[in-house]
Parts: C-alpha cells; structure tokens; sequence
C-alpha cells in the first residue's frame, strides 16, 4: 500500500490496522474453532490479520472477537488474544513511545499519534486530583459501535503487555477499570492483571502511580526523531471533524452536568453561534450530538452493567432520574429497566 492509499484510508475514521488481529487465526485454531469460517462471517480477509499495511473497520474487529468467543465458548477470549501481542502491533508508534526518554513521554506519543495506527481509538493520561496517581484511560470513538467487551479487554491487555515492556514484566499497574461486569470471576482479572480490577466503570484504563511516569527510558534520539517525523506527515494528511471533536468533549462534560454549548464553544475559542454554525455544515446540531452521545451511553450501561439508574441518570448529566426514563422511551421504546432485561435476554429466547 502507498502512502497516499494509507492517507486515504485512514480518512476513514472507523478503520484499524490488521495487526490489532495477530495471532487470532492460531488462538482460534487452538480452542477448536475455524478461523476462516468467523473471519468470512465479518468480512475480513485471511490475509489481512497481522498485516500492518492493510486496514478493516472497527466493527470487523469487534465482530470477529464477539464471535470467536462464542463460537469456542471461550469467555476470556480477548484477553487471551492479548498474551499473543505487544507493542509490536503499533507499527511506527510504538517505536516512537519506546525510544523516547521517560514513561510520561511514551504515553504523550501513544496520546498524539495512536490515530496513526486507529482513527477508531484513542487514549489519554491525566492526573486524578488531589491524589498521587494519573489515569490512562482508552477510548473508543465510533458512535454506537456494537456490544464489544471482548475488544475492551483486548485492549486493556495489550495496553498492560505495552506497560510491562516499558517498565518491566513485572509492573502492576494501582488498578484497571473496566466499563462492564466481568466475565468470569473476579480473581481471574485480578492475577491477569496483578492489580484491583473494578468493574462497570465509567472509563476504561488504568490508575497508575504518578512517580512511575517519571521513570526513565533508553532514548534513540535517532529512531525517534524519524519516527515522530513520519508519523507527523500520516497524522497531518487527516484531521478530526468538528462534530467528533464535539462528542468526546460532550462524553467528558456529560457527569459534571457542564456540558453546555457555550461552554464546549469557549474550548474551542468559539462563540457559541459559530459552534452551531460550523456543526450545522457537518450536518448536525449541538443538542442532537448531547442526544446522541446520552443514548449511546445509556444502551451501554444499561446492557453491560449493573449501574442503578440513579448512578445512570448522574452520568448522563440528567438532574432527575425521570428524565433518564422519558428519554430511555423516547429512544427505545421503553423504560430502563425493560430495555437492560430485553437486551439481556439470549438471542434464541
């Protein structure tokens, strides 16, 4: 693939790199099913799984990891994909992250430049106030992207893998946050990943201990430099719309209860007017990306957690938990809890 076919690609912001796969087929094989059977069901050709220049969508990904761990009754699926990666997988950007000169620096890179590897995901650290620990939250950014817990844990545990290549094979992070109900027991998670696991959490990430990020690496101020530069020219060659742009700050606003137009307009220099003008030529308002955000939330949470509804409605900003409940019709057809038991409810019943 050429450079202005990957510039083209990754215009598409669903997309993500055939090695996010590595060593599916094999995992699969072991556990008794047919890879090339699953891969077809999702549209995903055989010869794209590990490779770094071919890209499938997002929703592939996510598909193509749901139905392996049905089809082999492996409910620990994405998980176990994740001990067959590492850093490796992030092409260009993990060796940016690895040859830079500390900790901090390397999740600065996975921060600017993991849309070189998925405009899908994204990552973040910040410090957690008033305490002696960041988080390093992932994301992912496709809107209403479908159940996808095997995909959140392969994530999560490649994320570790990349940790441990950083800071040791024996680092642990304080704790893991995982946005739904585990899936099998809780002491699986906990010597997986030799931290506290907390479940059904409004983020995914890690809380780490703010003195690791000051741990030094082993800079190559040569491989860096010519890798920040290239992975400079892909990331220039796309940029984020204003409406996606606008949805992530949404989903950050939502539980303070400040997400207000005028105030994500002063993020981003603007007056509100001009905010809706801008977003109106991309075809939207600013009150149908809140809707939209909130409902995607809601069938989230409602689906893959045991979150009250009063925790919900906090989450989504909402001063009264009625307000969840119309909405929730509105969107759905019925109430909160109606939808979390249809939505639980198994597909042959």
């Amino acid at each position: 693939m050429t450079r202005k076919d990957i510039y083209s690609t990754l215009e598409d912001m669903s997309v993500i790199r055939g090695t996010s796969m590595s060593g599916y087929p094999e995992l699969v094989s072991e556990l008794g099913g047919d890879p090339s059977t699953l891969l077809r069901r999702v549209g995903i050709a055989p010869g794209d799984v590990g490779n770094f220049e071919s890209f499938f969508t997002y929703v592939a990904l996510i598909d193509a990891l749901e139905a392996a761990a049905a089809a082999t009754n492996t409910p620990d699926f994405g998980r176990r994909l994740a001990q067959r990666q590492g850093i490796e997988i992030l092409g260009p950007v993990g060796v940016a992250a690895r040859t830079t000169g500390s900790f901090a620096d390397a999740l600065r890179i996975f921060e600017q430049y993991l849309s070189a590897y998925s405009p899908a995901i994204a990552v973040e650290l910040n410090p957690i106030p008033y305490t002696e620990t960041a988080f390093f939250e992932f994301r992912i950014l496709i809107p209403h992207p479908p159940p996808h817990r095997q995909v959140i844990e392969l994530s999560l545990g490649v994320a570790l893998k990349v940790l441990r290549f950083l800071l040791g094979s024996t680092y642990a992070p304080s704790s893991v946050h995982i946005p739904h109900e585990p899936i099998g027991s809780r002491e699986d998670y906990l010597r997986y990943f030799a931290c506290t696991p907390k479940f059904s959490e409004p983020r995914a990430g890690f809380t780490l201990p703010s003195s690791d990020l000051m741990r030094p690496l082993s800079r190559d101020e040569m491989a860096h430099r010519a890798m920040v530069a290239y992975l400079d020219d892909v990331i220039h060659q796309h940029g984020e719309t204003l409406t996606q742009a606008v949805r992530e700050l949404v989903r950050q606003l939502l539980p303070t209860g400040a997400a207000t137009a005028s105030t994500v307009a002063r993020q981003f220099r603007l007056h509100p007017k001009t905010l809706q003008r801008r977003l109106a030529d991309e075809g939207t308002t600013y009150a149908a990306i809140v809707d939209d955000v909130r409902r995607e939330l809601t069938e989230r949470w409602l689906r893959d957690t045991d979150m009250t509804l009063s925790h919900l409605s906090r989450e989504l900003g909402y001063s009264e938990q009625s307000v969840l409940t119309r909405s929730c019709r509105r969107w759905f057809g019925v109430s909160p809890a109606q939808f979390r038991a249809e939505s639980r409810r198994p597909a042959h019943a």
